[in-house]
């Protein structure tokens, strides 16, 4: 685990703007920076970043954090990996603590085979360019491939040496434990216990996830033994470190062109994207010949939502074409298709021609994806039953696009092309739509009851206002209350206190939140807020004024994250125009929002006699939830006069 002191050091070093701006285009805009948020579909720029605080917000999906929650979301990384990404760019020596058993026990399996997986990596690279089998026979492909040294190098190309114990007998000398050589794929163990190597003989593609670590391996046959076997090509199989329908080939090469181009090139195979980035497009990926999942869906629409289909043209390249993408149009996919000329597929196509060349090739041949599948699934169709069929798989597809006004876009041009009315087209596709839906309640369901049944039943302990009302207070007005905090919790706002034996005290607006709610037997239902509460009562009894820029640079990253979140302000104003909240108006939205809470709470609490009211099986028991329903409206009556609210009995 990293130390405190080093957290500190990380994240005074991190520039926010110069870490989002290796993701992210941004422009200056006054104080702050402007830029189109890496995490949804941005068309006008709606993320901000303060270099001043340190923090990013987009003031369209609520994105919010500091340097290291960027690093976290954008590169699917965890806390600590996110703050060694960090200290590497900032050229800061990471000091980690020793792990206790237990943690050390959670981490071990992981970690050991990223360490094993970037060993091997080496291990097969220096196969390739050292061993005189590895030049021979792995460089010599790799040569007549047309591959350079820098390409071989940045996508770390290499061989496995031809004996089937090579890699196991230097990972046993280098003191590697053959647990993880097995559970990361490398060596594959027999009925009778003996280990060997899974990629003997063949040349490595590794797999580099979107952070930059080695999470498997591919590996193809050179020789004869290619011809007619099922399995010229071997991947790792799935690991803690790797799932096959989460991973794209080529992503972690590719994701900065994929964001500056805002476009990516879906191709199939390892050497398509090697020789694609050899020519000069560098914004390709590669699913391995299978359909997309939604998880690599998902990873390639936070560079981008606009995605061409780059295949060969024969049969299989059209079949590859069309799976999967009815599932990328349901996730907001832009989609457009590219058959290159027959005979050609990208590796070949792009060792023929220049980047320039290619990109013009695509803007000139690229077709939409509707329009395509149109083509494709008519042509030379006459029997009225396939070809309602064909049409109705394409309204299928025109169904799963977001965009109403593009669906009724395809619609009419499905229509003039297939020469079916525009309003049975949309009929159908209506039915389709509402089939999604009732498909997508069914599977809510389905996990809602899963989850139940799952869920181990806990007792439950009783509190002044109940726990079924506590248990579904609304998040809202708990970041209301936070937010107070974050911005004026240092605060002194209220003044002269009534101690009750004659005395007066003064209070900071955090203390009073904290005491008032205490008086009542309260505390914030959300864990992180009621952390943030206590933490910052201790702050202020210590001295510390700048409650919000302690808690975005908070060591854990859910505080940091809502601190960024609620911290900032919705809009922008000039420091000129900045000025203190009066304490009595802040006093007053303070007061406000408690009795907001506390009418919160009261509301829930009847909801929930109200069910209780109707399955209860004694009049006795009745007569009791009646009593406490109205004790329950004469404390409403009293907060809502407090507030200068009516509330109908």
């Amino acid at each position: 685990m990293i130390d405190s002191r080093t957290i500190d050091r990380i994240m005074d070093a991190a520039n926010i703007v110069d870490v989002v701006s290796e993701f992210v285009t941004l422009k200056k805009s006054g104080a702050n920076y402007k830029g189109l948020c890496p995490f949804h579909n941005d068309r006008t720029p709606s993320f901000s970043v303060s270099p001043a605080r340190g923090i990013y917000k987009c003031f369209s999906c609520g994105k919010a954090g500091n340097a290291a929650n960027f690093i976290m979301e954008h590169e699917q990384m965890t806390y600590p990996e996110a703050l060694k990404w960090l200290a590497k760019k900032y050229n800061i020596e990471v000091e980690e603590r020793e792990l206790t058993p237990e943690e050390r026990r959670q981490e071990t399996e992981r970690e050991s085979i990223f360490i094993v997986n970037e060993w091997a990596a080496g291990y097969f690279n220096d196969n390739l360019l050292n061993d005189p089998d590895g030049q021979a026979i792995g460089l010599a492909y790799f040569r007549s491939r047309g591959f350079r040294d820098d390409i071989i190098a940045k996508f770390r190309l290499g061989y496995a040496l031809s004996r089937r114990d090579a890699l196991l007998d230097t990972a046993r000398k280098k003191g590697y434990n053959e647990e993880y050589l097995v559970t990361s794929g490398l060596c594959v163990k027999r009925d009778d216990g003996s280990l060997y190597d899974r990629f003997s003989g063949r040349v490595i593609f590794p797999w580099i996830g979107v952070g930059g670590k080695v999470t498997a391996f591919g590996g193809r046959l050179l020789d004869a033994r290619t011809k007619g076997v099922a399995q010229k090509y071997v991947n790792s199989p799935d690991s803690v470190v790797y799932h096959k329908d989460h991973e794209l080939y080529g992503i972690y090469q590719a994701k900065k062109a994929m964001s500056k181009e805002d476009c990516v090139f879906m191709v199939e195979g390892y050497t398509d994207v090697i020789s694609m980035h050899q020519c000069g497009i560098e914004n390709v990926v590669a699913n391995s010949g299978t359909a997309l999942s939604v998880h690599q869906i998902r990873l390639l629409h936070r560079f981008t939502q606009n995605v061409v289909l780059l295949y060969d043209g024969d049969e299989a390249g059209i079949h590859a074409a069309l799976r999967g993408t009815d599932m990328m149009l349901a996730e907001g996919m832009n989609i457009k298709v590219l058959l290159l000329p027959d005979g050609d597929d990208p590796d070949s196509f792009a060792r023929k021609h220049t980047a320039n060349d290619f990109r013009e090739y695509i803007a000139s041949h690229q077709t939409d994806f509707i329009e395509f599948k149109t083509q494709v699934m008519l042509k030379g169709v006459t029997d009225p039953v396939k070809r309602a069929e064909a049409i109705s798989s394409i309204v299928k597809s025109i169904s799963e696009v977001k965009d109403p006004i593009i669906r009724a876009t395809y619609v009419k041009d499905c229509s003039q092309r297939t020469g079916i009315a525009e309003q049975t087209l949309i009929n159908q596709m209506n039915k389709f739509i509402r089939s999604g839906r009732e498909e997508k309640a069914r599977q809510v369901e389905r996990e809602k009851a899963r989850e139940e049944r799952e869920t181990p039943v806990t007792p439950k302990t009783e509190s002044k206002a109940g726990p079924p009302a506590a248990a579904r207070v609304t998040l809202q007005i708990e970041q209301l209350l936070v937010q107070m905090v974050f911005r004026h919790g240092s605060e002194m706002a209220f003044r002269g206190l009534d101690g009750g034996g004659g005395e007066t005290f003064d209070l900071t607006v955090a203390e009073y939140i904290y005491y008032d709610l205490q008086e009542d037997g309260l505390q914030l239902h959300d864990g992180v807020c009621q952390g943030i509460l206590e933490e910052a009562v201790t702050l202020v009894q210590e001295g510390e004024t700048n409650l919000l820029d302690h808690f975005t640079r908070h060591p854990d990253p859910a505080v940091s994250k809502l601190a960024s979140a609620l911290g900032e302000e919705s809009y922008q104003l000039s420091e000129s125009m900045r000025v203190k909240m009066e304490e009595e108006r802040l006093r007053a939205q303070v007061e406000h929002l408690l009795l907001d809470y506390r009418l919160d709470i009261l509301k829930n609490r009847m909801n929930a006699i109200r069910i209780e009211y109707a399955a209860a099986g004694s009049d006795e028991r009745r007569v009791q939830l009646l009593d406490e329903v109205k004790k329950l409206q004469e404390m409403r009556s009293v907060i809502a006069k407090r507030l200068g609210k009516s509330i109908i009995i």
